[in-house]
């Protein structure tokens, strides 16, 4: 079994590039900037910025081009790839990117009209619109709001966006995502006779 997962939360360095495909399909590139701080050997704090490549695809894509701009917060989650291509020289290059299946906004409401929302690569939403007052939910089902919904579409192969969906269809409106509560667990009762004896 093998695992290949990122996630990241970051700021965008630049605004999304929107393209679209031979076939119809949509893709955005963009960066986002990750930071982390530690302290040196003299105890002076430090920072660290890195860099990285992101691509979506489909939908996706043409929310993360209406939507997100230079400097906006988001949350990103995906999959690492290294795709090969040659440049004007004929040369072999590399490049290390995030393809992302799922993403949500994040910041104040006030940094732009659409507040925080989260989207994935199969239409689903779940935010972004100005939420009625809700009573108070226990902390565990308020920690499974938060989480992102998963993608239910496969990303297309590295030689060109090709899979069982060719074409592109007119968007669809989106469609609110439905949240299943969290599980609640509890401690089991106490019993003596379960202690080890030492």
């Amino acid at each position: 079994m093998s695992v290949n997962k990122v996630i990241l939360v970051g700021n965008l360095g630049k605004d999304p590039e929107l393209k679209y495909t031979p076939a119809g399909a949509a893709v955005a590139n963009f960066s986002i900037a990750t930071t982390e701080s530690y302290k040196d050997r003299e105890g002076n704090r430090q920072s660290k910025t890195e860099w990285h490549n992101i691509v979506v695809w489909r939908q996706l894509a043409e929310i993360c081009g209406k939507y997100l701009h230079k400097g906006k917060q988001v949350y990103i989650e995906g999959k690492l790839q290294t795709r090969k291509w040659q440049d004007r020289d004929g040369n072999d290059r590399y490049s290390t990117e995030i393809v992302a299946d799922q993403m949500q906004m994040l910041g104040r409401a006030s940094d732009d009209s659409q507040g925080g929302g989260q989207y994935d690569n199969a239409g689903g939403y779940g935010g972004g619109q100005q939420r009625q007052a809700q009573p108070a939910q226990p902390q565990q089902a308020q920690s499974a709001q938060a989480r992102p919904v998963q993608a239910q579409q496969t990303q297309p192969a590295q030689g060109g966006g090709q899979n069982q969906n060719q074409g592109y269809a007119a968007p669809q409106p989106a469609q609110p995502v439905q949240q299943r509560p969290a599980p609640v667990y509890e401690e089991p009762a106490f019993n003596p006779d379960d202690e080890i004896p030492f």
